[in-house]
């Protein structure tokens, strides 16, 4: 069957691979801006003109539908003007191992769907955990930083519940303690593990939005008092917004002396583990029970590549579930089944296998390096700006502001943020963020792209003056378009 991959089917697979990378080299060669400038209506529109139930078009029509359809309306992360969320461009040898994991398509749930392919995840679990500080650490790879958050709490959970005889009146007593900045897939983490709606407790932060030590033992010790049982603290090494690191060590000293599970979410400040010149900004993450790491952020790896590290192995036996036709009591093959939440598991750990080999952790860590410096001087830019204003400070590479020139007041510059994020967006020059903090609007910065320049960066910022100051300047501000200032 010319269909399906196969020896038959070799020269096939190449003509049409092949076909199919010329392709996007041409967008890669000709992208200037990070979107089309498309609108919603317009891209539903071409979705909606395709008929998916119509006759088949082949194969070369169908890619090159994909083309025109999708390639060209895609967000590139790579173009410098790109700057909202916490994508990374990716580097050359993670792209070529993905299309190795399409065309062998392991699963690395078991050993027999995957043979060589346990091993290499296991190396490179191994080597995350060494590169924490866990002598005899373990984990296991996941989708993303929610799926690692999830399992590293129903471990902390089930260590909460061991040896209890009621659990269902145990249960609703659990507590996680977190900041207000830590991710909100702790709260759906707890969501899912059924605990009470009130089981996130978020301790007070300082004015960086990082976790207090003095704080969180007052918090702990206030649920202990209520009745209640800390089930884990939630660090974060990265938060979202503003880029900050919880102090690890301070944070541990008081998890040591309450006894509770440590978990550190470090999905974005991971790349720090291979830093040169930050990686103390980690110092205490050893001390952790359970450890967050995304690659597919500071590691530049495609999507998907996060992993949940454990210090202690034995931690996650409570997720092993065993079946008679894929890992039964009786087999001592080394299944990754037992440590997953998941069954069917793409080998996603070759992508940085492949990536260690051909570029080396030294330079992984220097390319993180080099976007928290940038970081660095595009806040030392905003401050000198006259026109906008910078809002607090980062340990990583986010930068929070507003257009604010002088005599536009507080509540029109909050209006103005979702208004030239938006403006922004429309033209397709560039892509910002937009968040809240301190229960103010302002716009996000995320720099996760080693080939962006400052003078990059100071580009987007005039296309925020330029939008900025066509909305002040317009009659009607809430109604006002500012996309064609930007265009």
């Amino acid at each position: 069957m010319r269909e399906l991959l196969s020896s038959a089917t070799a020269e096939h697979y190449a003509d049409t691979v092949h076909a199919t990378v010329e392709r996007l080299a041409g967008r890669l060669r000709t992208t200037t801006q990070p979107f089309s400038g498309a609108t919603p209506e317009q891209l539903r529109r071409l979705v909606d003109a395709v008929d998916l139930d119509g006759p088949a078009i082949g194969t070369p029509a169908a890619l090159q539908e994909v083309d025109e359809l999708v390639t060209a309306h895609s967000v590139w992360f790579h173009v410098p003007t790109y700057a909202a969320h916490l994508n990374c461009p990716v580097v050359l040898p993670a792209v070529a191992a993905e299309a190795v994991l399409a065309a062998v398509n392991p699963s690395v749930d078991t050993y027999d769907q995957s043979g060589i392919g346990t091993f290499v995840e296991r190396a490179v679990v191994d080597w995350t955990a060494r590169r924490i500080g866990f002598a005899g650490g373990d984990g296991i790879f996941t989708s993303g930083g929610t799926q690692s958050n999830l399992q590293g709490l129903l471990l902390a959970r089930e260590h909460a519940l061991a040896g209890v005889a009621d659990r269902g009146t145990t249960l609703p007593r659990l507590r996680v303690v977190a900041s207000a900045s830590s991710h909100f897939s702790v709260q759906k983490a707890a969501l899912l593990l059924g605990l009470s709606p009130d089981a996130v407790v978020l301790a007070p932060s300082d004015a960086l939005g990082r976790l207090r030590p003095d704080a969180l033992a007052t918090t702990l010790a206030a649920i202990r008092a209520a009745g209640h049982v800390p089930m884990a603290v939630v660090a974060t090494a990265g938060t979202t917004d503003r880029g900050c690191l919880d102090p690890l060590a301070s944070v541990a000293d008081v998890c040591a002396h309450d006894g509770a599970w440590l978990h550190v979410d470090a999905a974005y400040g991971c790349g720090l583990l291979v830093s040169p010149t930050r990686r103390h900004l980690l110092d205490g993450i050893e001390r952790a029970r359970s450890v967050t790491v995304d690659f597919h952020k500071s590691f530049f790896q495609p999507v998907s590549s996060s992993a949940l590290v454990v210090r202690d192995a034995a931690d996650l036996a409570p997720v092993a579930w065993h079946a008679d036709y894929l890992n039964p009591h009786d087999s001592d093959e080394p299944n990754q089944v037992d440590k997953s939440l998941q069954t069917t598991r793409r080998f996603d750990a070759l992508k940085l296998w492949t990536t260690l080999r051909a570029l080396g952790a030294d330079r992984l860590g220097a390319m993180f390096d080099t976007v928290l410096d940038l970081a660095a001087a595009v806040h030392r830019w905003v401050e000198e700006d006259g026109d906008l204003v910078l809002v607090g400070r980062t340990q990583l590479s986010t930068v929070l502001f507003r257009y604010q020139p002088p005599g536009v007041p507080d509540a029109q510059a909050d209006a103005l943020v979702p208004q030239i994020r938006s403006a922004l967006f429309g033209s397709g020059r560039a892509l910002v963020a937009k968040t809240v903090v301190d229960g103010r609007a302002c716009l996000k910065l995320t720099l996760l792209n080693p080939g962006t320049t400052l003078d990059d960066v100071v580009g987007v910022l005039e296309l925020v003056r330029a939008a900025g100051a066509a909305l002040v300047e317009g009659d009607d501000l809430l109604a006002g378009d500012a996309t064609a200032a930007v265009r």
